[in-house]
């Protein structure tokens, strides 16, 4: 695996790569890898030629100071994560690598996308998600994109940016990665305690119920049902839960045939802030 800390850098290696017109799949991260992030690469590697791996812990997406501060960084261990699944190239680059004085602002409309739910409860997230996001398309120019599932709004908000910029990249969304209990892999994760882990399983337990009983019940019903699930254990506190359309994400009071929808639930769980979604058609 080659790595590269600069633009200048990683720009001339992907010259040749142009030359050989070969595919190019690129799967940005904030690094803190896991099985999840490996899944990507690993779904990414029959559909390219070179896959190339970014991770940049990107300021302008936070919104607390502090988390952005928290936010791990095993560099070696991550290193040695993407070494062990044959990616092909790293892009590792500084705050001041992407983010030279001067750097015009950024903002692109995504209309009611960057206003619910996350966006709602993280003002300002997804434009910053979207900036390093286009910066990045910008550097590599790949064929294709992996994103995980897991951030199902991110996904939305990416595509949102793709159709909006004409860019020629096509995403793929890979599935959620969970542990045999069924808890989603997520990099905030290291911060729970064992009974945390546990206690952390109320989310995809409602979300399966969500699944199991669309066809059953009301939309009002199931959101019922599944706040009083989540009631039962107090260690869990609820930020929001919501049955979506899939591209809009705007909440829907029935369901109707032929329709996409999505449920997303977010919750605290010992002062870690956790999201998960399923697909529910």
């Amino acid at each position: 695996m080659k790595i590269f800390r600069t633009k200048g850098e990683l720009q001339a290696a992907l010259q040749d790569i142009r030359q050989e017109e070969k595919t190019k799949t690129l799967v940005p991260t904030m690094g803190a890898l896991h099985e999840g992030h490996l899944s990507l690469i690993e779904y990414a590697k029959p559909r390219t030629d070179i896959i190339v791996c970014s991770i940049f812990v990107n300021p302008t997406q936070f919104n607390d100071p502090k988390d952005l501060e928290n936010y791990p960084r095993p560099i070696e261990k991550d290193i040695a994560l993407l070494e062990s699944v044959d990616c092909d190239i790293l892009f590792l680059p500084s705050v001041e690598e992407m983010y030279p004085e001067n750097d015009p602002e950024w903002h692109i409309d995504l209309g009611n996308l960057d206003k619910i739910w996350e966006g709602e409860h993280r003002p300002g997230h997804f434009q910053g998600v979207t900036q390093i996001v286009y910066k990045l398309f910008s550097l590599v120019e790949p064929d294709q994109a992996c994103f995980g599932q897991k951030d199902f709004q991110q996904v939305m908000v990416i595509q949102r940016m793709i159709d909006i910029k004409e860019l020629p990249i096509h995403l793929l969304i890979c599935p959620t990665v969970r542990s045999e209990e069924g808890l989603a892999l997520s990099s905030r994760n290291a911060r729970l305690s064992e009974q945390g882990k546990a206690d952390a399983l109320t989310l995809s337990k409602v979300l399966r119920f969500i699944k199991a009983n669309i066809k059953k019940r009301s939309v009002a019903e199931l959101l019922a049902e599944s706040k009083d699930m989540i009631a039962e254990n107090p260690a869990v506190t609820l930020e929001y839960l919501a049955i979506c359309e899939s591209s809009s994400l705007e909440p829907v009071s029935e369901i109707e045939a032929g329709k996409e929808y999505v449920a997303l639930i977010t919750a605290w769980v010992e002062n870690v802030r956790l999201i998960d979604n399923i697909i529910l058609a």
